[in-house]
């Protein structure tokens, strides 16, 4: 067990170190300048001094080694960097940011899951039938779909069509952000993105919910229970699920993790002032 973890955790250190080192040679490989973010103007125009002068506050003036060292010293010590465009602090943008992300992610994952284990339970008992054959069809269309498109489509039709839901934003910018409008409008907007991120979240939880439930009610117990005259109802409850939802908890954390790479792309699509708008 030990050298099973202390292999897992060098896979994992590896990961990080791959992670942070395309994360700080990728901004200075792309073409173009950074000054012009860090001076607010154009490079050309700054005079020799003024470049060499911000060169050396941010230690952009330094041999790549060293900027790397000190970029994963402040990682290790939580310092993300400053925001030249927000001016202020990484961390706090992020803190500021990170409140609507979790409200989206965790809304979207929790819904979906619970309609992933209805559906995969009816799909697994009606194993075979219409019912589990045009859940799955529907499931697999749906992971074929790319979140951007979907939540491009929803906003083409019912924020613009209809008109029925706000197409940008988390809240509506003249309205008292206290009290139950404040609440409903912010409900009101989230609406959209939460329906394109549970869509876009649905199938692997279904499909795991419908291969371990089928794989479940084939055991030996769950036909002695049928042979006890046990309810269909109880027999799922009380037998079925407790050893079907087992693997589904481990998605759900697995999950968590795609939840938020893909709300970046749908507060992206929806303006949504999440971590992907940072």
């Amino acid at each position: 067990m030990a050298k099973f973890l202390q292999g897992k955790l060098w896979q994992y250190l590896m990961v990080l170190l791959v992670v942070s080192g395309l994360s700080f040679a990728l901004p200075r490989l792309m073409p173009g300048s950074p000054l012009a973010h860090l001076a607010g103007s154009d490079p050309a125009l700054l005079s020799t001094a003024d470049r060499t002068r911000i060169q050396a506050e941010l230690g952009l003036d330094q041999p790549w080694l060293l900027q790397y060292l000190s970029y994963m010293g402040g990682l290790l010590s939580g310092n993300l960097g400053y925001s030249f465009q927000k001016h202020q602090p990484l961390s706090e943008v992020m803190l500021n940011r990170l409140d609507w992300t979790l409200l989206l992610t965790l809304s979207a994952l929790l819904l979906s899951t619970l309609i992933e284990i209805l559906l995969g339970t009816l799909a697994a008992w009606k194993r075979g039938s219409f019912i589990d054959g045009g859940l799955t069809g529907i499931c697999l269309f749906i992971e074929s779909i790319p979140a951007f498109w979907l939540g491009i489509t929803l906003v083409a039709i019912f924020a613009g069509q209809f008109q029925l839901f706000p197409s940008f934003g988390a809240v509506t910018p003249w309205v008292n952000k206290s009290g139950w409008n404040w609440f409903t409008d912010m409900l009101h907007h989230l609406a959209l993105p939460l329906i394109t991120l549970t869509l876009v979240s649905f199938p692997s939880t279904y499909l795991t919910m419908r291969a371990s439930l089928s794989t479940t009610l084939g055991e030996p117990f769950i036909q002695v229970a049928r042979a006890k005259r046990l309810s269909e109802r109880r027999l799922a409850l009380r037998h079925a699920w407790r050893n079907a939802l087992l693997p589904v908890a481990t998605v759900f954390i697995l999950n968590l993790g795609f939840a938020v790479g893909g709300a970046t792309v749908v507060e992206t699509v929806f303006s949504y002032p999440g971590l992907g708008r940072s």
